[in-house]
This record gives structure tokens, sequence and C-alpha cells, in this order.
């Protein structure tokens, strides 16, 4: 059975918030279904949290059903305790996607904002507005981790989308645009 379109659960992994998006790809076009955090700052118990974000994943995967799952990759900081508890969150989410059938596309923060914003080193405040942009919200979220989860989702579609190219190689806005076409509203 095929289906008439593709919903994707992005996924900004933490300890402390985790940021979730949810798109739908209808005719080959991104809509925003739902983004929102996780906080989980209250709990102190590690392995709490960690379960909580298991049930996430599950509750957005039984509300939305999702066909494809991406997360961003950590990133290499100097407090290794932090990059293991990120690490471990990771892996959660990872494992909560596979058990309901989902296998994991990891993209690096760089390559989300390149492929969202044209700039590896945009601000989450620029992801944000190129992401009202892109998929027609109002709402700045209290938490940009939301919007970061959400980039991760659209990021995901632009790899599928055009494969061939290499979005982090985009280089240049001349680059991007033509490689972007489909992006420019006329």
């Amino acid at each position: 059975m095929h289906r008439k379109s593709e919903i994707i659960l992005g996924i900004d992994p933490g300890t402390i918030v985790m940021g979730y998006g949810i798109i739908e790809i209808i005719r080959n076009k991104p809509a925003l279904l739902e983004m929102g955090v996780l906080k989980l700052s209250k709990y102190k118990d590690a392995n709490h949290r960690l379960q909580l974000i298991y049930n996430k994943i599950t509750e957005l995967h039984n509300a939305f059903k999702p066909t494809q799952f991406a997360i961003e990759a950590p990133f290499f900081g100097k407090n290794v305790q932090s990059m293991l508890k990120l690490g471990r969150a990771q892996g959660v989410a990872i494992a909560s996607a596979m058990q309901h059938g989902l296998s994991a596309c990891e993209y690096s923060p760089k390559k989300i904002k390149q492929s969202i914003t044209g700039n590896g080193n945009a601000s989450k405040e620029q992801v944000w507005k190129m992401l009202q942009q892109i998929l027609q919200f109002e709402d700045r979220p209290e938490f940009l981790d939301s919007t970061d989860a959400v980039a991760v989702a659209l990021c995901h579609f632009y790899q599928a989308l055009k494969p061939g190219i290499p979005v982090a190689d985009a280089g240049n806005w001349e680059t991007f645009l033509k490689n972007n076409a489909h992006r420019i509203k006329k």
C-alpha cells in the first residue's frame, strides 16, 4: 500500500530539554504538524529522564505514525560528562524509534543549519526565522529546541529530495539558491 504522504519525526536530543518536530510531506511540500519540547529538568534521576524520552518518542509514534525518523547527531564539546549524557539521550530516542520499525538518520548541527539557512554557522534564531517562512507559522516557541527538531526533520526531507546534492557543500548563496530553487517563492 502506497501512502499519499510521508511523516517525518525530527528530534533535537537533550537530557534537560528534548525538542521534537513533526512534518508531513504532501506532493513534495512540507507542512508542520506539531512541534514541542519534553522538559526534563525537574527530574533528578538520569534513568527516569531516559525513560521519559523513550516514552515520548513512543507517544509521538502512536499519535502521528511517522514513516521516517531523523535526529541531530551529538557535537563534540569540551565537557565529557555532558557528551555522555547527550549520547544516552540520543541512543534512547533511536532505540524507541527502532522499536516502532523506523531507522534513524543522523545529521550534524552544521548540516542541519546549512540545509535550512544556507549557513552552517547560523544561530538558533536564524533557523527559527527561516522555518517560519518555509512552513508558515507565526509563534516563537518558548524553547528553540522545538524549532531545531523541526529543522532536523526538514533537513531530512531536503536530503531525500535531492540525495545527489551534498547540502553541506553548498558553499555560497548562489549555489544554495540553484540547488534549492523549489524553495524560492515568486
